[in-house]
């Protein structure tokens, strides 16, 4: 099983494209790498892949991926991508679907509430079932993948996309935590996340690979940085640090543990700053386009 990080990059990528906070100017000074939006995707054969969530960068990202590229025996019209999972109904999660709207048929998996949202918003309709077929993807249970992956999935804390807020006084909810396995390897993938609940931690110590939710560092960091006016936990996403952090409630996972969907203002894209030095001691690395993960 190998995976390719697509994309690296909380929502709005880095840099982002009206910011000049330290980090986006950094990343235009070439000084931090660019990021795009979060996708991964997998295979088992090399030939069949599974795309990990469906950002608004995805016709780019599979361009830049050179194992996505059309093979020369599959007639004027063809691509390896062979189904996409949602984790969530997100913007930065399924947006990238309406750029595989042009003939190809793949599997489309998601819970039954992404789902339910992909067929209200009758954009989505230029995906017909009968090419793009949905598959409902259980709360918590395993289906299979294309070429000899297995799909596993689990509930994790999370929240309601912010489209739906003005629609309820209750912004928490469960979200779909990810595990794909082929040949006896597992690789973890959970983009979004507010805590880590002992079901979680028990899941994610079963992998050989854990790509976890790394939005932010400190809770405040948005606010510290102008750049917004909610806390991660307010946006549903677990601090790197700090009291019931990823890295206090994760600590001792045996797999290896890569942080992954990083905010614009996270240090942690500065590769020579404490906060980079504080995750890389506790035995975490941090994801960029482009990286290699054979689990």
């Amino acid at each position: 099983m190998t995976a390719l990080v697509l994309g690296s990059a909380a929502g709005g990528g880095v840099p982002q494209w009206n910011c000049r906070c330290r980090i986006c100017t950094a990343a235009r000074d070439g000084r931090v790498r660019p990021r795009t939006q979060t996708a991964v995707a997998v295979t088992a054969d090399g030939a069949h892949w599974l795309l990990l969530n469906a950002p608004p960068d995805l016709r780019g990202q599979i361009l830049a991926t050179p194992q996505l590229t059309p093979a020369a025996d599959v007639g004027p019209r063809g691509s390896p991508v062979a189904a996409v999972v949602l984790t969530g109904a997100e913007i930065d999660q399924m947006a990238g679907l309406l750029h595989l709207r042009e003939g190809h048929r793949f599997d489309l998996h998601g819970t039954g509430d992404v789902l339910d949202a992909l067929a209200a918003n009758p954009m989505f309709a230029v995906l017909p079932a009968d090419r793009v077929p949905r598959h409902t993807l259980p709360a918590a249970g395993r289906v299979p993948g294309p070429g000899g992956l297995t799909i596993e999935s689990f509930p994790v804390p999370g929240k309601i996309p912010l489209y739906r807020e003005e629609d309820t006084t209750e912004t928490t909810a469960d979200v779909t935590g990810l595990i794909v396995e082929a040949h006896g390897r597992r690789l973890a993938f959970v983009p979004e996340i507010a805590a880590v609940t002992p079901q979680v931690r028990e899941t994610l110590a079963t992998a050989d690979v854990v790509m976890l939710d790394g939005t932010v560092f400190t809770d405040d960091e948005l606010i510290a940085a102008g750049a917004g006016h909610k806390t991660g936990r307010r946006m549903g996403h677990i601090t790197i640090d700090g009291p019931g952090g990823a890295l206090e409630a994760l600590d001792g996972l045996p797999g290896r543990c890569i942080f992954i969907h990083l905010n614009n203002t996270n240090p942690v894209l500065l590769e020579d700053s404490a906060e980079r030095r504080t995750v890389e001691r506790a035995g975490w690395e941090v994801a960029h386009d482009g990286m290699e993960i054979v689990p």
